[in-house]
């Protein structure tokens, strides 16, 4: 049973969430309503700047026209792939990175210099090689999620108590031993916190790709408008764009939570 100021304490917490809710829902409807105002008075261009009207005018013709799926389909499922792949091979990564500290050191300046390039500067190159498919769009999303994943974790790993892997070793633990008992175990958060990091750079990633090959996808749509001046499209394809990373990022703290948890 819970004490009396327990429940007190929790019924805090729940009703701090709600407002917490209540105010960004707000925010964005007094936003919206703004915005339609501005319109309605012309105070602002809307052929810049557009309006909710005409953004909702323009997802029923897109809904119409049976695309809106089929673009939303696409960006989710090669943001999927990308995550997963990302997630997986940075995590490796960043493994081998602290198992061996000569490579870690060989590799530490090119690592920054990925991180900071442009990964953009390097769709031309990607195409070439990979072709104007698909695969190229995924390889440009793991260029970024990769890289950030690898030091993210890799930090997290070399971040870890130093006492706790001394313990081991006077114990005569290996190495597998080490990373399996302590590295692993302590930075599990940090593991699961890359998720939401990865998910937001794959999503980046893709988007950069779709504008630079892709005939679909959300990444499509804004490059299309942009390219016959339709920037009621524009905008559109932004707004889908931002519900569709943040329905995203929901999912991965829900499984974040769940993860936690057990």
């Amino acid at each position: 049973m819970y004490s009396k100021e327990h429940k007190e304490y929790i019924k805090k917490i729940k009703i701090n969430k709600i407002l917490i809710f209540l105010v960004q829902i707000t925010i964005i409807i007094g936003l919206t309503i703004i915005w339609q105002f501005l319109a309605d008075k012309q105070i602002i261009n809307t052929f810049i700047t557009s309006s909710p009207k005409e953004v909702i005018k323009t997802i029923i013709n897109l809904y119409n026209q049976n695309n809106i799926f089929n673009h939303i389909y696409i960006t989710i499922y090669e943001t999927f792939i990308s995550f997963i792949l990302g997630t997986i091979i940075g995590t490796l990564i960043a493994i081998i990175l602290w198992w061996n500290k000569f490579i870690a050191k060989v590799m530490d300046p090119y690592l920054t210099i990925l991180n900071s390039l442009p990964k953009v500067a390097l769709g031309p190159i990607i195409i070439i090689w990979a072709g104007a498919s698909i695969n190229s769009i995924i390889i440009m999303a793991l260029l970024i999620s990769v890289i950030v994943t690898t030091i993210t974790v890799y930090n997290g790993f070399s971040n870890t108590d130093i006492n706790k892997i001394n313990l081991l070793k006077s114990f005569k633990a290996n190495k597998f031993q080490i990373l399996k008992m302590v590295i692993l175990p302590s930075n599990y958060p940090t593991i699961i916190s890359s998720l939401k990091i990865n998910v937001s750079m794959s999503l980046i990633g893709v988007i950069m790709g779709e504008f630079l090959v892709s005939k679909e996808g959300i990444g499509y749509l804004i490059m299309y408008g942009s390219q016959v001046f339709n920037l009621n499209l524009v905008i559109t394809g932004i707004i889908i764009l931002a519900v569709v990373s943040y329905i995203m990022y929901m999912i991965v703290s829900y499984i974040e939570k769940i993860l936690i948890r057990k």
